[in-house]
């Protein structure tokens, strides 16, 4: 029997850094990151991808600040939704192609534009710390502070403009995303952590200016459609223990607790990898079978155990 398995694809698999971000390029890097992915597939595990959006949201940022005056501005909720309709089609089109390639023509990809429900009064709301966009350097991200823009040295690697990303709650199309795969779909879904959303006093739907974290949101979906596994594809091969120090070490295995642990030690960078840890310890205490994080060419490896960090279940 297949797993019903998520799959994150973090949006710096997408563009690379160093590397002209180009929409070929863009393909590109989408197809080697779905190779592992399409082999899960064909061995008959039923899946759902999501996808960050950093670098693609932030450019669309750039792009309004740009034309501000001669086009109409672009709120986050917006420009992720954008991002989730540039990004689900190049998704869905390289899987799709991947499968016919491969002998699997009777697998079907959809990308759903998704809406993720969230609380305005949020505390997150006025902490804007969710890393959009390029990487640059001291004396630009010192420019952008001068013009209002929320700015954060991001984990070693640069200065990133930073957004709100409150806590997600539910998936507005849960529904029928789980119909979808029920129906024998591979969905595309929970781009860029979905539009965010909350409810007025009579039901309606009403969009808030932020983005939300898609490992957080990806967990959310997980949970919500009954998924036993969850990956989280990212830019390193496993979570690690003092990162970036001389005391670096690889954790390969460890349960909940441990890692809540490790969390309140502070060994997880804030806006980077802390929430997909934070994502991987709620999916397996509350159901989740596994979470596996690794780089999008071990997906497949470690999904056999044979790579990647593995988050499981404290013993019952």
């Amino acid at each position: 029997m297949g797993k019903k398995i998520v799959v994150a694809l973090g949006g710096n698999s997408i563009i690379r850094p160093g590397e002209d971000p180009t929409v070929y390029s863009q393909f590109a890097n989408t197809r080697e990151a779905l190779k592992p992915i399409a082999e899960l597939v064909r061995a008959g595990h039923d899946v759902v991808l999501t996808h960050g959006n950093g670098p693609q949201v932030g450019n669309i940022l750039i792009r309004s600040e740009k034309a501000a005056g001669e086009a109409y501005e672009l709120p986050l909720g917006v420009c992720v939704a954008q991002s989730q309709g540039e990004m689900g089609y190049m998704i869905a089109q390289c899987m799709k192609n991947m499968l016919v390639r491969g002998g699997v023509s009777d697998r079907e990809v959809v990308a759903v534009v998704t809406q993720v429900l969230v609380d305005p009064d949020d505390p997150a709301m006025s902490n804007p710390v969710k890393p959009v966009g390029p990487f640059f350097d001291e004396k630009r991200a010192r420019e952008l502070e001068k013009h209002g823009v929320a700015v954060r040295e991001d984990a070693g690697r640069g200065w990133r403009r930073v957004v709100p990303s409150p806590v997600p709650r539910s998936v507005v199309e849960r529904h029928s995303i789980r119909n979808l795969i029920d129906h024998g779909y591979i969905v595309v879904a929970v781009g860029g952590g979905g539009c965010p959303v909350y409810y007025e006093a009579d039901g309606t739907l009403e969009g808030v200016d932020a983005v939300v974290d898609k490992d957080l949101a990806s967990k959310v979906l997980a949970l919500e459609i009954g998924a036993q596994v969850m990956i989280i594809s990212t830019g390193v091969p496993h979570a690690c223990l003092w990162y970036g120090t001389e005391r670096e070490r690889p954790i390969e295995r460890a349960t909940a607790s441990e890692f809540r642990k490790w969390l309140d030690e502070g060994h997880f960078a804030a806006g980077s990898m802390e929430p997909k840890i934070r994502a991987a310890v709620e999916f397996v205490e509350n159901g989740g079978e596994e979470v596996i994080i690794t780089l999008p060419e071990l997906v497949e490896e470690a999904f056999h155990g044979r790579a990647g960090t593995h988050v499981l279940p404290d013993p019952s």
